[in-house]
Parts: structure tokens; C-alpha cells; sequence
């Protein structure tokens, strides 16, 4: 129940209520560029939610047991859906809240009931408090529903493109535009292992890389971690750099492509640079860019046939001598066909690595002379290094 004085200034004041909810909306409007060009909440809106909330305040002072509940909540829940800031929102209730104190304590020095006055602000404050949190909490709660339902529909487009569905007759690009991916840029696929069941292990991967200027969309599976970014050639490094810093599991990146149309491809390529990283390294690897790579990368089968026809003898060796040989042609063939280099990176004197390529020569029966057989080495290294030795360090 409220006292008398305080009944006596709501019942002064609810015949006025029109004209200061006119008074509230035209202040929001002069003070809040949100509320002035009327693109995101019109003013007729405005003006209905200033008229149910400060009714609202009002009910409460008068002591009313039950005041309609729903008006802080549903402000705030309809402002999130606009796109209203929610500073912005905050800041007409406290214009309003505090054109109505104005108008009740010009009255009460008016008819001198100070003392009314007193009882008024701090019911009129405790109101407004409980008001303004019931607003809060609303519109934190529709922005949450809000960012979970963008985040499915932008997982559902990401999946689309991953797998290469058509959405209700729209193609690839659609989807991309719906994501927000540049119709003109370089694209990459990243795959990475969840750390536990549906897990992710790329925590907080699309802010960094929107901080340097890279879109991306993301699916989580129970197993997988993938990533559909839009990347110019300049920013690749970058990005390599980001997924360094923030991978927690093994993580495969496919080269650089153009279209949309070939996600699907980009993402076996992805999870065939990922399955080549030994279980339990946490590292980040990208898919060789060779066409070679990636035309023995879309065949493992015939891959795998491959490179057993063509290294069997080699593979039949004991396992310390076998990786020795492979590492070592891997290394010829990176380093441009240098023994020199070769034994750089591998510390070792050139003819050692002359000695152990004799040795594959020897196994093979392939030179490294013989255009024919280069060719044939170099895609067996490959379908190798994609499937029968994924296990290995080739660093």
C-alpha cells in the first residue's frame, strides 16, 4: 500500500500522463540519434513503449499489487530483435523516469507536500531499479536466441557448402553471400579434430581472424572443427599464423581456391592435411598447394596403389632404415633437387644423401635423371605422405 501523499501525486499525475509521454518521446528523439531517423525503431513504436512502461512506473507507485509484468520485458526483448543498442534503450527509460520525477516534484512544492515527495523517490528508485533490470535481462536474453539461431543458419550455409547441397534451388553463391563471404575473394578450408566430443578446438577463431579482416563460417560436428574462411593471397601467412596460435588439436588447411563450387574438394584436402599429422601432435599443417598433391589427394585408393608399386621395396625395409630413405628423397625432391641443401636440412654430408638416393635407386629401379621416373617418384611421395605414412615426421 502507498501513502496517501504518494496516492495523491500518482492520482495528480495520471491525467497528465499523455501529455508527458508526448514530452519523453519528443526528448528521445532530440537527444538519441537512434530514435531521430526512425530507420530502426519507428516512432509510433516509440511512442507505445514509452506509454506502456511509464504507465507501468506509475502503477507501481500507486501500489498497485500486480502492475502488467510484461512491459520491461517485453521492451526489452522487441529492442533486441530491432537491433537497438542496448545503452540506447537504457537511456530512454532514464529520460522518461526522470521527466516523470520532475513533473511529481514540481507538483508537490506546488501544494507543499515535501514529505510526499520523499516517500515518492524512494519507491519511485527501488521501481525503476527492479524496471530497468527487467529490461536488461530481457533483451540479453532475446540477443542470446538471436546469436544461437545466426549461428545454426550460418552452420546449416557452412555445411551446405561443405558437402555441396543446394538450399531451395540457390547455389553456392548465394550461400556465400548469405555468410557474408566476398563474391571476389580467395577462399581456404580449415579442418581440425574437436578436443572432446563436439569440442570445439579453435576457441574464439572467427573474432581473431575478423580482427584482421578475414570472414569465416564455422560447423561443428562430434569429431570436426571446420572452417570455410575468405582469405586474400597476401593474408594466407596470417592466417596459418591465427589457427598456429589458437589450435589445441591437429588441424589441416587447404590451399588457396577460387570458387565456391569446389568447398567440397577444399575440405578433403583440409582433413587429408590433418590426417597427416601424427595422433596427439597439436600442430597446424597445410595441404601441399601441388596439383600433383591434390590429383593423388582425390584418388587415396589409387594413391595408395601407387605409392606401394612404386616404393614396395623400400616399405618392406625395417622401419627406422625405410623412414630414413623417404625422409631423405622428400628432402631432395623440397629442397630443388640439391644434395648440398638436402644435406643442410637433413645435417648431413652431400654424399651421404648421394648414398641413400643410390639406395633408392637401387630399391626402385627409378633415377633421378629419367624424366618418367622423377614423375613417378614424386607422386608416389605424395600419395605416401597423404595415406601410408601419416604417422611420420616429415618436417
Amino acid at each position: 500500500m502507498t501513502s496517501g501523499g504518494i496516492a495523491e501525486l500518482v492520482g495528480w499525475v495520471r491525467p497528465r500522463l499523455p501529455r508527458l509521454i508526448d514530452g519523453i518521446c519528443a526528448a528521445a528523439g532530440e537527444r538519441i540519434d537512434l530514435y531521430r531517423d526512425e530507420t530502426i525503431v519507428p516512432r509510433a513504436d516509440l511512442h507505445r513503449s514509452i506509454a506502456v512502461n511509464i504507465r507501468f512506473l506509475v502503477d507501481a507507485l500507486d501500489g498497485r499489487e500486480d502492475p502488467d509484468q510484461g512491459a520491461p520485458q517485453e521492451t526489452g526483448s522487441r529492442r533486441a530483435h530491432q537491433g537497438a543498442p542496448l545503452p540506447e534503450v537504457l537511456q530512454v527509460y532514464r529520460i522518461g523516469c526522470a521527466m516523470l520525477w520532475d513533473l511529481l516534484a514540481a507538483h508537490a512544492r506546488e501544494i507543499g507536500r515535501t514529505e510526499a515527495l520523499v516517500d515518492a523517490a524512494s519507491l519511485l528508485w527501488q521501481v525503476t531499479d527492479e524496471h530497468a533490470v527487467r529490461v536488461t535481462e530481457a533483451y540479453r536474453a532475446a540477443s542470446a536466441e538471436l546469436l544461437a539461431a545466426q549461428q545454426r543458419r550460418r552452420s546449416a550455409l557452412a555445411e551446405a557448402l561443405f558437402t555441396g547441397q543446394r538450399l531451395s534451388g540457390a547455389g553456392p553463391w548465394e550461400a556465400g553471400r548469405l555468410l557474408g563471404l566476398p563474391p571476389d575473394g580467395r577462399l581456404a578450408v580449415v579442418a581440425a579434430e574437436t578436443r572432446g566430443l563436439a569440442e570445439e578446438s579453435l576457441v574464439g577463431v572467427e573474432r581473431r581472424l575478423g580482427q584482421l579482416g578475414m570472414v569465416s563460417a564455422w560447423q561443428l560436428t562430434p569429431a570436426l572443427q571446420a572452417g570455410l574462411v575468405s582469405v586474400r593471397d597476401e593474408q594466407y601467412p596470417a592466417l596459418l599464423t591465427v589457427l598456429g596460435e589458437v589450435a589445441s588439436t591437429r588441424t589441416g588447411v587447404s590451399p588457396l581456391y577460387p570458387s565456391l563450387a569446389d568447398t567440397p574438394r577444399a575440405l578433403h584436402l583440409a582433413r587429408t592435411a590433418l590426417a597427416g599429422i601424427p595422433p596427439e601432435r597439436v600442430e597446424v599443417r597445410a595441404f601441399d598447394p601441388s596439383p600433383l598433391a591434390a590429383l593423388v589427394a582425390n584418388d587415396p585408393d589409387e594413391g595408395q596403389r601407387l605409392g606401394d608399386h612404386v616404393f614396395g621395396p623400400v616399405l618392406d625395409l625395417p622401419a627406422d632404415e625405410r623412414d630414413l630413405l623417404l625422409k631423405t628423397l622428400h628432402t631432395y625432391f623440397a629442397d630443388g633437387g640439391s644434395t648440398e641443401r638436402a644435406g643442410q636440412t637433413l645435417h648431413c654430408h652431400a654424399n651421404t644423401v648421394r648414398y641413400r638416393l643410390r639406395r633408392i635407386r637401387e630399391l626402385t629401379d627409378r633415377t633421378l635423371t629419367d624424366p618418367r621416373d622423377v614423375a613417378e617418384l614424386v607422386a608416389a611421395m605424395h600419395a605416401l605422405r597423404i595415406d601410408t605414412l601419416k604417422g611420420m615426421d616429415h618436417d
